[in-house]
């Protein structure tokens, strides 16, 4: 696995640009089980980044539905919805190789085909990678909130990204949001409603229920026992 997950971008100087990202590139520790799986299953599950499109059928050996998940953590519930649904395919990124190496050893466990993982910038596997029009849902579950009013801009559901999601996604494909954070949630509202392309699934244009389809992790269930909300928003690609 190349462990560079930012590409260097230069002005005409040749002076590197400095962008403004919704992560904090920090590797932490792996343990030797992560460090083992990264080893031995990413040359199986695990894509290089690469400036140009990916051919997600060939990736996976088949043509089937295609979820993309962006920031998996530790990829738990990725890994039980890869299990869960074996004539889907999937595929997670995550900047954190610790949450890749966990991510690697689930799978490998759960014994999953239908898996594959990177560890890069988000946005710019969606520039550069994905194709448009080719997944049938996108998932951004419990992003970094980034609460100090100062550091909203970092947030990564803005207008530009929402939109660079409508053009991967299928007409009629879903992007499937989740927050513990009742502002960010309102954020994530107001930024999908201003968008005519899509079409709030919430009975009351607001959230959604959890849907089935994305499994509570020991994460969401201790805050459920701490009174702790969460928000689920779905927006349909109409047009």
């Amino acid at each position: 696995m190349i462990n560079d997950v930012i590409s260097p971008e230069f002005d005409e100087n040749g002076r590197a640009l400095r962008r403004v990202r919704s992560f904090v590139r920090r590797q932490g520790r792996l343990t030797k089980g992560q460090q083992f799986a990264l080893d031995n299953y990413w040359p199986v599950m695990g894509v290089e980044f690469q400036p140009e499109p990916l051919d997600l059928s060939a990736l996976f050996g088949r043509s089937a539905p295609i979820t993309l998940e962006i920031g998996f953590g530790m990829g738990m519930s990725l890994v039980k919805m890869a299990e869960d649904n074996p004539t889907q395919d999937f595929l997670g990124i995550e900047v954190h190789s610790p949450g890749v190496g966990a991510c690697l050893s689930s799978a490998h466990e759960a014994d999953v085909a239908n898996l594959r993982v990177m560890c890069h910038d988000a946005v710019e596997v969606l520039d550069k990678m994905i194709p448009d029009a080719s997944l049938d849902m996108v998932q951004l579950f419990f992003p970094d909130p980034w609460h100090k009013a100062r550091h909203h801009k970092r947030r990564i559901l803005q207008a530009p990204f929402a939109m660079e999601i409508l053009k991967k996604l299928k007409v009629g494909g879903v992007f499937h949001m989740a927050t513990d954070w009742e502002n960010y949630a309102e954020h994530m509202l107001e930024v999908m409603n201003a968008i005519s392309a899509y079409r709030n699934l919430s009975v009351d244009g607001t959230y959604v229920p959890r849907p089935d389809s994305r499994p509570l992790t020991k994460f969401e269930l201790r805050g459920q026992r701490l009174g702790h909300g969460v928000w689920d928003l779905m927006f349909e690609r109409i047009e």
